[in-house]
C-alpha cells in the first residue's frame, strides 16, 4: 500500500509576550480628576448661591454648562482609572 507524503511543517513562531501587569496611571491623573470633580460642583453651589452673579456674572445660566462640563469632564477621567 501506497504511503502519503509528509507535509513539510512550517517554523515554529513562539507566541508573542503578554504585558507584565496592568497598567498604572501617572501620579497626575487622581489629583487631576478629583479636582475637577470638586471644582465643578463648586462651580454650580457659587452659581445658586449668588443668585447668578458669580463665577460670571455676563454669560448667566451657561454657568451651569460650564460646571456640568467641568464634573462630566472629571467622571470621564473615573473610567480611566485604574
Amino acid at each position: 500500500m501506497p504511503e502519503s507524503r509528509l507535509r513539510k511543517k512550517s517554523a515554529f513562531t513562539p507566541p508573542t509576550p503578554k504585558s507584565s501587569g496592568p497598567k498604572v496611571n501617572g501620579r497626575f491623573f487622581v489629583p487631576t480628576m478629583v479636582t475637577l470633580l470638586v471644582l465643578g460642583l463648586v462651580w454650580i453651589v457659587v452659581f445658586y448661591i449668588t443668585e447668578t452673579q458669580y463665577p460670571v456674572p455676563d454669560i448667566g445660566y451657561w454657568n451651569l454648562g460650564i460646571g456640568f462640563g467641568i464634573l462630566l469632564t472629571g467622571f470621564g477621567m473615573t473610567t480611566r482609572w485604574r
